[in-house]
C-alpha cells in the first residue's frame, strides 16, 4: 500500500478478497482494508480469471456505490488505492466483526437483541432504498457490529440501483436468504430485501437461516413451493407477525422498510 496506511492482521478471507486491520499512519486512526488482488499468476486457468475479473469489477462497483452513501448504519469508505497487484478499499472499521461471528462465539441471540440489530438495519435499508440501490445479500454475515452494539450493513459488492421499469432478472445472492421472485427469475426489488430481513432474522434468533438442513438448490425449491419458511416455534406472537409480514409472497404487496421499521415488535422490545 502507500505510505498513508500500514497493514495489520487478516481479520477476514474469501475466495477473491481479504480484510486486513489497518493503521493510517498520519491520525492514527485504525480502518478496515479490503484487498483485492489483481491478476498476475500466468498459472491461473482461464475460470480463475474469470472469477478474479469478476471480483475486482464488482469490488470498483461497490466503491462507486459506497461513494455515495452516508448513514450510521451503512459502513463508512474512507477511499481507495490501486496499488500494484491490488486494489484496496479501505473502508470503517467495525471491532466486533459480522453477526455471523456474533452467532458462531455466543450462539442463538434472544428476541430482544434480535429486534435491537433488526430496527438498526432496517434503518439502514430504508436509507438505501431511498436512494434507489437494492442491496440484494442481507444476511449476518454482511451485518457488522461495532463495540457499542451498533450494527452496519456491509458487503455491496452485487448491491444494484433499481432503475424504473426495468427488470433485473439476474440470480444474485445467498440461497437460503433470497426471495422466491428472484430465484424465478422475475426480477429483484427493494421488497426482495425484505424478504432477506425476515431470513436473517430468523438466522439470529436460531442460529441458523431457514432451510439450513437441506442442500442449497433443495432449499431453494422449498423457497418458491412453501407457502413462507418455517416460523421458530419459541417466537413471541409479535416476532411472528413481524415475519409474516415479510414473507408476504407478492413483492409488490411486501411491506417497505420504512413501514416496518414502525412494527410493534421492534418498538416493544426496545422498552421491554
Amino acid at each position: 500500500m502507500s505510505s498513508r496506511y500500514q497493514l495489520g492482521e487478516c481479520i477476514g478471507k474469501g475466495a477473491t478478497a481479504s480484510v486486513y486491520r489497518g493503521l493510517n499512519l498520519r491520525t492514527g486512526h485504525t480502518v478496515a482494508v479490503k484487498q483485492l488482488r489483481r491478476l498476475d499468476l500466468p498459472s491461473l486457468q482461464a475460470e480463475q480469471i474469470a472469477v478474479y475479473d469478476i471480483a475486482i469489477f464488482l469490488g470498483q462497483l461497490e466503491i462507486d456505490l459506497l461513494k455515495q452513501l452516508r448513514h450510521p448504519n451503512i459502513v463508512a469508505l474512507y477511499g481507495y488505492e490501486e496499488s500494484g497487484a491490488y486494489l484496496n478499499v479501505i473502508m470503517e472499521l467495525c471491532e466486533s466483526g459480522s453477526l455471523q461471528e456474533t452467532i458462531r462465539k455466543f450462539g442463538k441471540i434472544p428476541e430482544k437483541l434480535v429486534a435491537l440489530y433488526m430496527s438498526q438495519v432496517l434503518a439502514g435499508l430504508g436509507y438505501l432504498h431511498g436512494q434507489g440501490v437494492i442491496h440484494r445479500d442481507i444476511k449476518s454475515a454482511n451485518i457488522l457490529s461495532t463495540k457499542d452494539g451498533s450494527v452496519k450493513l456491509a458487503d455491496f459488492g452485487i448491491a444494484i440501483r433499481q432503475q424504473l421499469n426495468v427488470v433485473d432478472e439476474t440470480v444474485a445472492g445467498s440461497a437460503y436468504w433470497m426471495a422466491p421472485e428472484v430465484i424465478e427469475l422475475q426480477g429483484a426489488s427493494t421488497t426482495s430485501d425484505i424478504w432477506s430481513v425476515g431470513c436473517t432474522s430468523i438466522e439470529l434468533f436460531t442460529g441458523h437461516p431457514p432451510y439450513h438442513e437441506l442442500a442449497p438448490v433443495s432449499a431453494l425449491f422449498r423457497i418458491v413451493s412453501d407457502d413462507h419458511p418455517p416460523i421458530p416455534l419459541e417466537a413471541s406472537q409479535l416476532f411472528i407477525n413481524f415475519l409474516i409480514e415479510c414473507f408476504q409472497r407478492d413483492p409488490h404487496l411486501r411491506i417497505s422498510a420504512n413501514n416496518l421499521c414502525k412494527h410493534t415488535w421492534l418498538n416493544q422490545m426496545k422498552v421491554v
